[in-house]
């Protein structure tokens, strides 16, 4: 019985990852869109923002662990927050490197074809893997590195820009400008492997619940998210203020972005990086479909289809494990 409910909240929390992600991705791209009068907002407002709904949600869910004792809640926090400083700024490297992160991608982008970006980015699928068996000790079976593999390749066909790339933008991207768009994108790669795994092994290692971890790396990401708005949007801050933009939709999608951080860290504590991976993947087949079926603005090629046939191949595949052969002499010790 012990075992049921940890491996009931793996497929529970796997599950709502990708309908997070799914309803995320379609309720962003809208959000994106949407003909406003005056100024769209901010991104990186909506970030803090979703950082501070996550901070707050995981505060009442500590309460309600404390028996809805706020006395014993306001200690807790106390305990594991104020007075273990150096338990406290372990958080603060996964929350840095996540933003190191964005901001890698951003000069990702700005230097490389949308192609090559899209490539080369998906090797965070491998670097995850490679940091989990050295961080974790974690084996991986031959299907599971041919499963990982095939993702790859397939996350890569389906996101391929259907649309041809303009001579001149391609001429634009000088060799220099390449080198440090791809040497951008390969640090981003290693820096979501590494994060993702740390932040696993903190989890999975420590007595505290996943709650107060997450209050403890939301507080730090808050508080680089802030530094990273004002460095980037400060002037328009100043100029139209924090909440410039917001609508319904953009509250929607900021209360999404919170719900994507609670459910990752589940997902992490009761699965691990790779099949969050796995479940991102999936997400970006059904947000596509959705868009097709639903929405009308996406038709998807041959390409799409190969590569969302090796996705969901690599899913079965990587839960296969193969059988001892009948009568074999191996025992375990």
């Amino acid at each position: 019985m012990s075992s049921t409910h940890p491996m009931m909240m793996k497929y529970l929390s796997l599950g709502v990852l990708v309908l997070q992600t799914t309803s995320l991705v379609l309720t962003m791209r809208y959000s994106r869109t949407l003909t406003e009068v005056g100024p769209r907002y901010l991104a990186s407002s909506a970030v803090v923002f979703a950082e501070a709904i996550k901070i707050l949600v995981c505060a009442v869910l500590v309460f309600v662990e404390n028996n809805y004792s706020a006395r014993a809640t306001r200690q807790l926090l106390k305990d594991e927050i104020v007075s273990k400083p150096l338990e406290t700024v372990k958080l603060a490297i996964p929350a840095g490197i996540y933003t190191l992160q964005n901001n890698l991608l951003y000069v990702a982008l700005s230097n490389l074809d949308a192609a090559t970006y899209q490539v080369t980015y998906q090797l965070k699928i491998l670097t995850t893997a490679l940091f989990s068996v050295s961080m974790l000790g974690r084996r991986l079976g031959m299907y599971q590195w041919l499963a990982l593999i095939l993702l790859m390749a397939g996350v890569t066909l389906v996101q391929w820009p259907t649309a041809p790339q303009e001579d001149s933008e391609m001429k634009a991207l000088s060799a220099s400008a390449q080198f440090v768009g791809l040497m951008a994108v390969l640090t981003a790669c290693l820096s979501s492997g590494f994060a993702g795994v740390y932040f696993e092994k903190i989890l999975k290692e420590t007595k505290q619940s996943v709650w107060l971890r997450n209050i403890q790396l939301g507080l730090f990401g808050f508080i680089f998210g802030t530094l990273g708005m004002m460095a980037y949007d400060g002037q328009r801050v100043r100029q139209y203020g924090i909440f410039q933009g917001y609508n319904t939709i953009t509250c929607v999608v900021v209360c999404l972005q919170a719900l994507g951080g609670l459910v990752v860290a589940v997902v992490i504590k009761y699965a691990d990086n790779i099949l969050k991976g796995f479940a991102t993947s999936m997400s970006i087949i059904l947000s596509a479909l959705i868009s097709y079926f639903l929405l009308g603005d996406f038709n998807p090629s041959r390409i799409f289809f190969s590569g969302a046939a090796l996705v969901i191949t690599a899913t079965f595949l990587y839960g296969y494990e193969r059988k001892p052969a009948i009568g074999s002499n191996a025992v375990k010790v």
